[in-house]
């Protein structure tokens, strides 16, 4: 079979002089990813010449350089300048690791925390410039978001506000949906969701000026069915809908909005091994006895040391959330979703890709495996709750 006729040395000294100028202009760090692109582009070179004729292989080759340097690039950044950031959720994890890092970058911090006098606080006084302000504020009392919002203002009026990361977060409860009382759906909802949405949209008026950032910090949990943690999950859903809202409806203000989705990291509250056990505990304490009798406490027990299982695999490198954060404040044209983690990229395409079976074995086996309720095992007797009515009455059989 007779092939098309390759381009000439002289023609591929033009390709290359610029090709090496685009990679000049890329800014990009020399290093195993690029090292491996460029071998898979050598790759794709070789099986383009004996496959492809010349205009469809330099199309190909053209468009597979492009997405190589486009993902290994480093994006342009904004300089920081006398930019002014606001932060919840610093008394530990993401919130404080950010704030160190912005202030040690020279932006004008305005750090919350549930308590002035918590370790984070005292920490973040102690090794952080005068240029970081600290405030007290819980996210479920308005009165607190008020001062808040005066509090960002009056500090803000000679650099405005850049930015807003919305980082707190509470969850206290790992159980299934019956299992878990509802008032602690509506506390999940108090904090990531009603008390950042009363924060963001008091902030909107500075941030509209600035034509500044909103980075929020959500989780996986809220973008795909985690066992036991639908609390939690369903303010962070809420939460990652309400931004997508941001998102197209602040465009024209020139404001941008991020969601970053980090994977499991050892925070201090993944640490604390022992509040875990408490709230199980107090879990067991109030179940209703209906259904202690039907799930057994062996089942709660059996999700807990799964739970703790799986906190015990996590990441104990803070940074790529906090580099994260820091590329969606600065750079020219940040990402919507940021996906820092191990193994986030395999967990989000099987959850699209892959059938419904598939998705809930895989969150089974990478979190929490429930065992079988103790009614529903061979040998027990169903507890008298749950057994069907043999004479229901002429309404209930409507």
């Amino acid at each position: 079979m007779e092939r098309w006729p390759w381009p000439s040395g002289g023609a591929w000294l033009l390709v290359a002089a610029r090709a090496l100028l685009q990679l000049l202009r890329a800014d990009l760090r020399l290093g195993r990813p690029l090292l491996a692109a460029l071998a898979l582009l050598a790759a794709l070179d070789w099986l383009c010449q004996r496959l492809l004729p010349p205009p469809a292989a330099l199309a190909v080759l053209a468009a597979a350089g492009w997405i190589a340097l486009s993902r290994l690039a480093r994006p342009l950044r904004l300089p920081v300048a006398t930019r002014a950031v606001l932060i919840t959720g610093c008394d530990s994890g993401f919130g404080k690791e950010t704030a160190k890092k912005l202030d040690a970058m020279g932006f004008t911090v305005l750090a919350t925390v549930l308590e002035l006098n918590s370790p984070g606080a005292l920490e973040l006084r102690a090794c952080c410039s005068p240029r970081l302000r600290l405030l007290q504020m819980d996210l479920t009392k308005p009165a607190d978001i008020r001062r808040a919002l005066e509090f960002t203002r009056a500090h803000t009026t000679s650099t405005g506000l850049w930015g807003l990361v919305n980082n707190a977060g509470f969850n206290d409860i790992v159980a299934d949906v019956e299992l878990s009382p509802v008032s602690t759906f509506r506390t999940c909802m108090e904090v990531n969701f009603f008390g950042a949405l009363e924060l963001t949209k008091g902030l909107l008026p500075l941030l509209r000026h600035s034509k500044g950032r909103i980075v929020t910090v959500g989780s996986p949990a809220g973008d795909m069915p985690y066992p036991c943690l639908a609390a939690y999950g369903t303010s962070k859903a809420a939460m990652a809908l309400l931004m997508d809202s941001f998102s197209c409806e602040l465009l024209p203000w020139g404001i941008k909005v991020s969601v970053i989705q980090p994977g499991c990291f050892k925070t201090e509250s993944v640490r604390n091994v022992s509040q875990w056990e408490q709230r199980k505990q107090l879990l067991l304490a109030n179940l209703p006895q209906e259904l202690l009798q039907a799930y057994g406490e062996d089942y709660v027990e059996h999700s807990h040391g799964q739970f703790l299982h799986s906190l015990s695999l996590a990441l104990p490198d803070l940074s790529p959330v906090v580099d994260a954060i820091t590329d969606a404040l600065l750079a020219a044209r940040p990402r919507r979703r940021y996906y820092p983690g191990r193994g986030l990229g395999l967990m989000y395409f099987i959850h699209y890709y892959l059938p419904e079976g598939l998705r809930r074995r895989f969150l089974q086996n990478f979190f929490i495996n429930p065992c079988l309720p103790r009614a529903l095992r061979p040998g027990q007797d169903t507890p008298q709750a749950l057994k069907p009515n043999p004479n229901p009455s002429p309404v209930a059989a409507r």
